[in-house]
């Protein structure tokens, strides 16, 4: 049994502090997840804010089969594509006036960005995943619904387009 797995049982007992330990284990990563596809802080926390509120709108009908994280970055993913969906913004938005990092880091911030930005949907998404979240192949493999062979070939193709864009090797 995973650590999740007694957690999420706590959860279901009516545990607040199970539910406290829940968000604090997986928010930063689904905000930094959601950060990579919305480039306004704001609206990358409104997303964050959302995919928590949908898994817990739904928890009762949740089932625990290995991963929260798993399930968690479904919703968050289906809540970026709603939001590009109902916004109609262009995928690269503009940078927030207020920008959260430091100024040294602020030029690589931009290079990620702009090299994720200029890959196709189907390998940015398969390489947010791997490179920036650091996910197993296997698990991009269930959290997208594909077969491990596909985010092989995704992951492969994100290195060859990703160090085309920086001319470099990755």
């Amino acid at each position: 049994m995973d650590s999740d797995f007694w957690l999420i049982q706590r959860m279901k007992n009516g545990d607040e502090q199970a539910i406290e330990a829940f968000v604090n284990k997986y928010y930063p990563m689904i905000m930094r997840y959601c950060r990579l596809h919305i480039k306004d802080c704001g609206h990358a926390e409104d997303i964050t804010q959302e995919t928590f509120e949908h898994f817990f709108r739904t928890f009762n009908r949740y089932h625990h089969y290995g991963k929260a994280a798993n399930y968690l970055y479904v919703i968050a993913a289906n809540a970026c594509k709603d939001y590009y969906r109902k916004k109609d913004v262009p995928v690269m938005e503009i940078l927030p006036e207020q920008f959260l990092y430091s100024e040294e880091h602020f030029e690589e911030y931009v290079n990620v960005h702009l090299a994720l930005d200029s890959l196709p949907q189907e390998i940015r998404e398969v390489a947010i995943l791997f490179f920036c979240q650091e996910i197993k192949q296997k698990e991009i493999a269930k959290i997208l619904g594909i077969g491990i062979p596909l985010v092989k070939y995704r992951v492969r193709r994100a290195r060859e387009l990703l160090a085309e864009y920086i001319g470099g090797e990755i």
